[in-house]
């Protein structure tokens, strides 16, 4: 099996805790915001288009679009924002960057603000993350020092609720109001923070950015696949020999992830399946060679997520999993939107129904209520609570029918 290797936001160090400004200019740092400092935010806007990034927060939208929105808005004032707003269980990778690589994130959100024309930038946090606050303060007052802030880059709190994430939520909590999800349209990039164009981006994101700019479109986009360019960032969970957060190049396979990275599973046991994000549907053990990239697991009926992998053997209750998934997106949901309150209320209910061992039916209730509530509410919270479900309810559909068992027995007939 070819070992795979290549590290562009996780590069291997002698330190521990956060980079330097030093160390981060040492290995190149920072030569992406030298080189286009005063160069032609079009021509950087075009050199992030060429290279097919692509958002890392989940959604995978491509970036340049993303930016192109507010690079064409005319405002007088605009602004960029770095969300770090991790809260989905599963999932260390935009806490590990923004903690160990703050510099990365802070050039990439420096480089966004020039190619949209931003006058300020925000980095985005969630409030119990004191350690990567305190490392990006220290590259901020590192930066500010050395004269390399292009702009002034503050950094703002959410609550530690998990739609805070969710880019208008950010906003909102930015702006001191209550952190839930926007109705869009107007998009941010139209009308974002205080009515004028933000553009949000995921950090590791935007440490791609940085990436890009010091050494080129050309160099990203031939990492990876035909669709999906460049490295993702995954967190493999204690289920593995050697959990934590690594960086593997699209087109590697989970194969590779959890054996070459995390060493195998531990206590001999055999995988059954891979949930490649609490938000994804779920992969059988057979597409354990099949290339991680947009367009080889979206037949598949999953996508790579944010990479926060779970991961399930045969001491996995299936059925209690799901039920777990589903009771977390319930106590999430913001509860704003009737369709997304009325869907994740009723998940639980059919699921705890079936483990209960009430009988069929649940699957069919539940699909036809995934269906109807597609797309109602302000965020995608309904899509990304319905796709672990109704992905358990097809690979795991064994594992149901026997939980729920064969119902009721019918009632006697009278004579």
């Amino acid at each position: 099996m070819r070992r795979v290797d290549t590290k562009l936001l996780l590069p291997e160090r002698a330190q521990t805790g956060p980079e330097s400004l030093a160390e981060y200019r040492a290995r190149g740092g920072g030569e992406g915001l030298a080189k286009w400092r005063d160069g032609d935010p079009a021509a950087l806007l075009g050199e992030i288009e060429r290279a097919q990034l692509r958002g890392r927060g989940g959604a995978s939208f491509p970036t340049a679009r993303k930016w192109q929105l507010a690079a064409g808005a005319v405002a007088d004032q605009k602004f960029v924002v770095a969300n770090g707003g991790e809260h989905e269980p599963g999932s260390d990778k935009d806490r590990n960057l923004v903690a160990t690589h703050p510099h990365a994130v802070l050039e990439g959100l420096l480089l966004a603000g020039r190619a949209t024309g931003a006058s300020k930038g925000y980095l985005y946090l969630i409030e119990d993350m004191h350690t990567q606050r305190a490392a990006a303060e220290r590259a901020l007052q590192e930066l500010g020092d050395a004269g390399l802030l292009t702009m002034p880059i503050e950094i703002a709190c959410g609550p530690t609720t998990y739609v805070a994430g969710e880019e208008t939520a950010a906003l909102n909590a930015i702006e001191g109001k209550p952190a839930k999800p926007r109705k869009k349209p107007p998009f941010p990039g139209e009308a974002g923070l205080f009515g004028k164009p933000t553009t949000v981006n995921n950090v590791e994101t935007l440490a791609h950015v940085a990436w890009i700019a010091r050494r080129g479109a050309a160099a990203f986009a031939a990492i990876g696949t035909a669709e999906s360019k460049g490295t993702l960032l995954f967190t493999l969970p204690d289920t593995v020999q050697r959990p934590g957060v690594y960086e593997l190049p699209f087109g590697a396979t989970y194969r590779q992830l959890i054996d070459e990275c995390g060493g195998g599973l531990r206590d001999g046991r055999t995988l059954r399946a891979i949930l490649p994000a609490m938000s994804c549907g779920f992969l059988m053990a057979e597409h354990l060679d099949v290339p991680i990239a947009y367009e080889t697991l979206r037949p598949l009926g999953t996508s790579p997520g944010c990479g926060g992998v779970r991961l399930v053997d045969e001491t996995t209750d299936v059925v209690a999993l799901t039920v777990e998934i589903a009771e977390f997106f319930m106590r999430e949901q913001c509860g704003q939107c009737p369709p997304c309150r009325m869907q994740t209320n009723q998940f639980v209910h059919f699921l705890k129904a079936a483990q209960a061992g009430k009988g069929p039916g649940y699957a069919e209730k539940i699909t036809k209520l995934a269906d109807f509530s597609r797309k109602k509410g302000f965020c995608s919270l309904i899509e990304m609570a319905a796709a672990p479900v109704l992905g358990a309810l097809s690979c795991f559909a064994d594992d149901f029918a026997r939980a729920a068992g064969p119902g009721a027995p019918p009632a006697p007939q009278e004579n």
